[in-house]
């Protein structure tokens, strides 16, 4: 049964254990630095004690360093969220996204001067996408790799190309988007 804390919901997606077994989160949390971002993400976010929140951070940065993983513990991210070859991630501070959300390698969400993104629910980010500005992606989204979003996208959308054209489609991220929560 899924619990209700943020970390556990991102630990189901990316290794669709459905049961908490030591053994089997302790080898994930070493070998998949993905699920350990998500861990030190969530714990940063959750912690009040000033220190604890410092070590969080720095754990963050430090695997910003190697991996290229640019989240700040201030992003507001729902439950669910994936990065699938998480390398040269960018997510502004600003942002705000949804539950089930998956992000693929080189994908960016970024902060323009009419403001920042706004991402439903069911959303898929393909590899090398590009979502900048005061743009809203609705729910049950799938923005194609080598994608420029810069205008909004309504529910149930494939969004292709550069510049980007919607299409409207029933169910978009049904082979995409696995394990809902």
């Amino acid at each position: 049964m899924i619990e209700k804390r943020s970390w556990y919901a991102d630990y189901y997606r990316t290794t669709d254990d459905v049961k908490f077994v030591l053994f089997h989160f302790l080898r994930d949390f070493l070998f998949q630095h993905r699920l350990r971002f998500m861990i030190y993400f969530r714990k940063a976010q959750a912690t009040k004690f000033r220190p604890i929140k410092l070590f969080y951070d720095w754990k963050l940065y430090r695997m910003s360093r190697k991996y290229g993983i640019e989240i700040k513990s201030g992003t507001k991210i729902g439950k669910g969220f994936v990065m699938c070859h998480p390398y040269n991630i960018t997510v502004t501070p600003f942002a705000i996204i949804g539950e089930n959300v998956t992000m693929m390698k080189g994908s960016t969400i970024g902060w323009a001067r009419s403001g920042a993104p706004v991402i439903g629910n069911c959303v898929y980010i393909g590899l090398n996408s590009t979502v900048i500005g005061k743009v809203t992606i609705g729910n049950d989204v799938l923005i194609a790799p080598n994608t420029l979003v810069n205008i909004d996208v309504p529910n149930n959308s494939f969004v292709i190309g550069s510049p980007c054209k919607i299409i409207p489609r029933e169910k978009p991220t049904r082979s995409y988007i696995w394990k809902k929560l």
